[in-house]
């Protein structure tokens, strides 16, 4: 079938989290089971930039414009780089012509156009959907991702003969919330102005009209689409999705394992595998010298990457690793950026322990891999995660995730007594007592190497591609088409 995808943002052309890793690997899949994809982004000052001085990155060609109530927008035509995947990229000036993070300013707070930018990004897909962009190209289908893409699904539903819609939670913390004055902004008819329709709260919701209009739902792993329909996580949107329950489905997301493969990952000190297992001390041992770690094999070295949120169980975490680090159990290395009042207690931990913990914030994905090949265990403990990708990628590097069990981190790590089984550790309730019992668990593991290795061996052993999750999107595409054509 056509496909045409839409996101705000895909590796390696930009990323600020999950949903980069899902729409950069996703469409590979899908094109390799023969189906014709599209994917639209927004053409970020950023990605046009790298695309434009990269002499080693895909070429970047005009494809006309789009009139828009006779506003034009600027359409570009280029690959995703390192694969077949075409790209479409939706030029206006609030994205090309704007430095910086795709949604937030450089203090941290929402562009006050954002409503603006992802209206005219879906309007922009829906000309491209209908093949109404002067390209002879027609969607079947059209996968939209998140609040920021949840808008087409209202558009393409007031068209004849539109394509079906998919509509993806990666993370239902983020609606895009905007004041009532955006529907006069935008032109909306007045009639969504309903809580059975945008309206949440006396606020307009673009994540709602995803969840109202698509015609099936997914959401990245089968846990959290149960937990998304409960008040605890459901954000005040679970009694919508408890009825739409009969379209909901949950998928986990696959990795790009041709990316993440210790085997073959350039940016690690030494290539290893389940059966070289032995190597996988050497990038200890690079990874500890590089952050001024002290050289100690015999000490289990835990890691830690993500964004620097209360979501991520980090007051859990400043309030566990003191008295390990105090004891000298463990030592830590930590990648990440956020709230500054966690950047500041973690920095201040690392100044106490400077050859135990090391603390590097920001981004950088070289050391994001070599974290992930060089420490024994990977902390997760968020309050919440939808799917979470790093427990994967921990997996099939032979690194040990110790996570809170909730969402995708349940549904993708077993812990528990049958060696043949065990990939990592869980704990739960979400509490410090929990969490220093899943330590006190992991050292003393670490103790019996055999039982380590053991561990480790049942981790890379399993299947984290996307071939199986892309099968399954196919199931739901299928439905979606079947839905629409009944509804005729």
């Amino acid at each position: 079938m056509n496909i045409l995808f839409l996101a705000s943002e895909a590796f390696p052309l930009i990323k600020t989290g999950g949903l980069a890793d899902v729409a950069g690997a996703l469409p590979r899949a899908l094109i390799k089971r023969g189906h014709s994809l599209r994917l639209v982004l927004p053409a970020y000052q950023s990605v046009l930039a790298r695309l434009r001085s990269d002499d080693k990155a895909p070429p970047l060609s005009s494809r006309g414009q789009i009139d828009l109530d006779g506003t034009p927008v600027k359409l570009w035509q280029t690959r995703l780089p390192g694969t077949r995947v075409t790209v479409w990229l939706v030029d206006i000036p609030a994205f090309s012509e704007r430095e910086g993070n795709p949604y937030v300013t450089p203090e941290g707070v929402d562009w006050p156009d954002n409503d603006q930018r992802f209206y005219t990004l879906c309007r922009a897909a829906t000309e491209l959907a209908m093949g109404r962009a002067g390209i002879k190209w027609k969607a079947d289908l059209v996968h939209a991702n998140d609040w920021q893409g949840g808008m087409v699904c209202q558009l393409l539903a007031r068209e004849a003969s539109a394509p079906a819609t998919v509509f993806t939670i990666h993370n239902l913390a983020y609606h895009g919330l905007f004041d009532y004055q955006t529907m006069h902004r935008l032109g909306l008819e007045p009639w969504l102005w309903q809580p059975d329709f945008l309206e949440f709260y006396g606020q307009l919701s673009f994540i709602k009209a995803g969840l109202v209009f698509a015609q099936r739902l997914t959401t990245v792993s089968p846990s959290y689409a149960q937990e998304i329909q409960t008040p605890e996580l459901g954000c005040g949107l679970d009694g919508l999705l408890r009825a739409r329950q009969e379209v909901l489905s949950g998928i986990i997301n696959g990795i790009d394992t041709r990316e993440w493969n210790p085997n073959r990952d350039a940016c690690l000190a030494a290539s290893y595998d389940r059966r070289r297992l032995a190597r996988k001390a050497d990038n200890k041992k690079a990874l500890c010298a590089e952050l001024g770690l002290a050289d100690k094999p015999d000490t289990l070295l835990l890691g830690f990457i993500g964004r620097l949120v209360e979501q991520k169980g980090l007051d859990l975490l400043l309030a566990t690793l003191p008295e390990l680090l105090a004891r000298g159990d463990v030592q830590i290395a930590l990648l990440g950026s956020g709230v500054k009042a966690y950047e500041q207690a973690f920095a201040a931990l690392a100044t106490d322990y400077p050859e135990q913990l090391s603390v590097t914030l920001g981004y950088n994905e070289t050391l994001a891999h070599r974290i992930e090949a060089g420490v024994d265990v990977f902390l997760m403990p968020s309050l919440f995660e939808p799917c979470g990708l790093n427990q994967m990628y921990s997996l099939r590097y032979g690194t040990l995730p110790l996570v809170h069990a909730v969402g995708g981190l349940k549904d993708t790590v077993i812990d528990g007594d049958d060696p043949l089984t065990a990939n990592g550790f869980c704990f739960e309730p979400a509490t410090v007592d929990a969490l220093r019992v899943a330590l006190k668990r992991a050292l003393a593991l670490y103790q019996d190497p055999e039982a380590w290795q053991q561990r480790q061996r049942n981790a890379m052993s399993g299947d984290y591609s996307w071939d199986r999750s892309a099968a399954e999107y196919e199931r739901i595409y299928e439905l979606a088409l079947e839905d629409k054509k009944q509804n005729a």
